[in-house]
């Protein structure tokens, strides 16, 4: 989002941005797994009725940015185009693992008007997707108010979460969501998300019309080109949407 930013501005020509997680101490771990956040089987398992906890994981991602025309110039292989992206804070909320679903709903509005792209085109989203029990639900009803809006009938919005391949990489987590999605336009196929035998009873997908990704498969065929959104909350609050196109 900063990186755009400074070269939307004309700031600057080229960006590096990425994140890295090393876990070098058992210390937090240990205390996660005393307070219930993380997966006793080890499994991240999003948008599952067995949701029970997220999984630590390492990893480092780091992608180039240049706008568009002198990335073509240049002769640079383009993997996503980001439209827009916007950031904003997830205020008061029931507690630290209770997020709060209105400013999810606001960070996405925000994103998709900046992009100057309606939600009802976006066929994918690569959400945050932690596999708890409490924020899942949250995250998927926000996601179905701001998404549902112009959306065709009987053409869900796919969903997935790359924590379900590597597990929550924390400070990379929101980086590694935008590979992977760069990745699937690149090569035009929606990998599966992991993990997925029961739908969450909290989440009601077709009144949301949010269809989980099971199996890789090519981008639902529908006019224009294809979008998609990465969504990544921080710990602290700090709530992040970036809107990519193929």
């Amino acid at each position: 989002h900063l990186a755009c930013r400074s070269l939307n501005s004309g700031e600057s020509d080229l960006a590096l941005t990425g994140g890295v997680n090393i876990i070098l101490s058992p210390h937090i771990t240990i205390n996660f797994s005393k307070a219930g956040f993380l997966a006793p089987d080890g499994r991240c398992k999003t948008f599952d009725a067995r949701a029970d906890g997220y999984v630590r994981g390492e990893g480092v991602g780091m992608v180039v940015l240049k706008r568009l025309s002198e990335a073509r110039r240049d002769g640079d292989p383009v993997y996503a185009v980001i439209r827009g992206s916007a950031v904003n804070q997830d205020g008061r909320s029931n507690g630290l693992t209770a997020p709060n679903g209105r400013a999810q709903e606001a960070v996405l509005s925000e994103a998709y008007r900046r992009a100057k792209v309606s939600p009802g085109q976006v066929r994918y989203i690569e959400s945050h997707g932690t596999g708890t029990a409490l924020g899942d639900p949250i995250e998927a009803k926000a996601l179905g108010a701001v998404l549902a809006d112009k959306r065709s009938p009987g053409h869900p919005c796919r969903v997935g979460s790359v924590k379900t391949n590597i597990g929550h990489l924390e400070a990379a987590a929101g980086i590694a969501g935008v590979i992977k999605v760069a990745l699937a336009l690149k090569h035009g196929v929606i990998p599966p998300s992991l993990h997925y035998r029961n739908p969450n009873p909290h989440i009601p997908f077709d009144e949301l019309q949010l269809q989980v990704q099971q199996q890789a498969g090519p981008w639902p065929d529908l006019p224009g080109p294809s979008l998609a959104g990465v969504s990544s909350f921080g710990f602290c609050g700090t709530n992040v949407h970036v809107v990519l196109e193929e």
